[in-house]
């Protein structure tokens, strides 16, 4: 499966990003297949100079196992601009997944911090009390949980922490 271009305009690209697929290349292999690869091979104007960690003008990121849709910003302005609305909470995310466990509510609103594992640098770990054990500092997160019937859910961020929706569900 491969990604494909939603819709287009002379800021911002919208791209289907399917699973199995990184964002960015993996650190061990450098020159493998991602997103961001497959943009500037279909879209050269996109290799250009962006922030670091925004190549390609990628405004977020998605886990390699999760499809969705991602926003590429077509010029480091654009990209600017769209990372300022997510800073301020003026965009939200909406995610769906599935899942096996049962809860007795329908919708929850989660507003605790989140920071590296201790140990684990693919783990994030909710903030429980003063002496969670933790690496690095906490940072703010917000998830608005929805279920929609059966093993359904939609998550609703205005943050993007790494691990985020995982962590709060």
């Amino acid at each position: 499966m491969h990604p494909t271009v939603l819709s287009e305009d002379d800021r911002w690209c919208w791209l289907a990003k399917p699973p199995g697929l990184p964002v960015f290349p993996p650190h061990h292999n450098p020159e493998g297949p991602s997103l961001y690869r497959w943009l500037v091979n279909t879209r050269p104007e996109q290799d250009q100079p962006f922030p670091l960690g925004f190549a390609g003008g990628l405004a977020h990121r998605l886990d390699t196992a999760t499809s969705g849709v991602v926003l590429a910003a077509r010029s480091p302005a654009s990209l600017a601009e769209v990372r300022q609305a997510f800073a301020s909470g003026q965009l939200k995310k909406t995610y769906r997944f599935l899942t096996h466990k049962e809860v007795p509510w329908q919708q929850h609103q989660v507003n605790t911090e989140l920071a590296h594992h201790p140990r684990r640098k693919d783990r994030m770990v909710p903030r429980r009390g003063r002496s969670t054990a933790h690496r690095g500092r906490w940072y703010e997160a917000e998830t608005h949980l929805q279920h929609l019937g059966g093993p359904l859910w939609e998550a609703t961020i205005t943050t993007g922490v790494m691990h985020q929706i995982r962590a709060h569900a």
